[in-house]
């Protein structure tokens, strides 16, 4: 077994912060109004954050599943795969908006309040659980069971419905793209 590595942690604990502050920065720069060219279609990559947030939320559920079972090694796999499929969801969420102008909701009655309900939970726990998701993510990776167990029992169900909420959201809002 692996032993803990508290000072690694310490280390990435800084860069965690530091992305995270970078990230949310990103966000609130790609609001901007002038929207630069890149030179191909961009309109493929929503979809594509969607199946990427799907994918990370079945790697989420598969670890929980391989965890319970004490399949630790399959539970690290899973868990880095969900990293990578937020990742680059990520890269493709940020190049998509800093590239697109926002497609406004287009349905009308009470599904406006379901769909802004859904989208206004998705922005804000995602963005004020990036952190802990990266500080989770480094106790586990630094062999820190316990504070990554504890972590864990609250961080998964953030993550798992910000993964789950984003591709509902793009379903609400997919019949509001240009065509």
């Amino acid at each position: 077994m692996n032993t803990p590595n508290p000072k690694l942690g310490k280390k990435l604990d800084k860069l965690a912060y530091v992305l995270s502050a970078v990230v949310i920065a990103l966000v609130i720069l790609m609001r901007g109004p002038n929207k630069p060219e890149v030179g191909f279609d961009t309109s493929i990559l929503p979809p594509i954050n969607a199946i990427l947030n799907t994918f990370c939320a079945l790697s989420l559920l598969m670890a929980v599943f391989f965890i319970k079972r004490k399949n630790i090694n399959m539970h690290r796999k899973m868990v880095f795969a969900a990293m990578v499929f937020s990742i680059l969801f990520l890269l493709c969420y940020v190049l998509y908006h800093f590239t697109t102008y926002e497609t406004i909701y287009c349905k009308q009655g009470n599904i406006r309040y379901v769909y802004f309900t859904i989208l206004i939970s998705h922005i804000i726990l995602a963005a004020v659980s990036l952190p802990f998701i990266l500080l989770t993510f480094i106790r586990g990776y630094t062999f820190q069971v316990e504070k990554h167990r504890r972590m864990a029992k609250w961080v998964f169900p953030i993550w798992l419905y910000v993964a789950i909420s984003g591709p509902l959201v793009y379903l609400m809002l997919a019949p509001c793209y240009p065509k």
